[in-house]
Formats: C-alpha cells, sequence, structure tokens
C-alpha cells in the first residue's frame, strides 16, 4: 500500500509543478489553487509512505515519477520539443525508479 500511495504522491508532484509554472508566479488564480491542492496531496503522500519505505528511496521515486510525468506532459503538450535523447534519459529515470522498487 505505501508503494501505491508514493506512486500517486509521485503523480500529485506532477500535478503541482505543471500548476505552478502555468500560474504565472501564483497570480492566475485556478492555477495556484491546483498547485496548493497538488503540493498538499503530494506531501501527504510522501509522509504517509515514508513510515515504512527508508527516505532516500521514497524521496528519489516520488521526485523521479513527479519529473518524469512532467516532462511527458510538456512534451505530449507542445510545450517542450521531443527529442531521441530526452526519451532516453526518461526512460533511464523509470529504470532507476523499478530498480529502487526491485531491491526494496
Amino acid at each position: 500500500m505505501h508503494w501505491l500511495i508514493l506512486v500517486i504522491s509521485g503523480l500529485f508532484e506532477a500535478v503541482w509543478a505543471t500548476a505552478l509554472g502555468k500560474s504565472e508566479g501564483l497570480t492566475r488564480l485556478t492555477p495556484s489553487l491546483v498547485f496548493v491542492v497538488g503540493l498538499v496531496l503530494s506531501m501527504l503522500g510522501l509522509a504517509y509512505a515514508m513510515r515504512e519505505l527508508s527516505t532516500g528511496t521514497a524521496y528519489a521515486v516520488w521526485v523521479g515519477i513527479g519529473a518524469t510525468v512532467t516532462v511527458f506532459y510538456a512534451m505530449a503538450t507542445g510545450t517542450e520539443p521531443v527529442s531521441l535523447a530526452k526519451m532516453l534519459f526518461l526512460l533511464m529515470i523509470i529504470s532507476g525508479i523499478v530498480g529502487l522498487k526491485l531491491v526494496s
């Protein structure tokens, strides 16, 4: 259950990171509210997961999921260009996340 919560909180990290970018310095109300809600849910999930998982592993997986999903979303929406190198590096992050799960 802790791993599932950690994955979900990593997805919320991508939500708040994307919303923060769209909030234009927290000057737009809706993205700013999404940012705050996403941040709180993400942190609560990380805190819950860290009850059972080591801090280093939980944090690395949380950041990896958030960063990977944020970049994939930006590429899918055309905000960020797609390149083979970028895709390979994202696959490396995903491989690291899977590896941490396997050895935990």
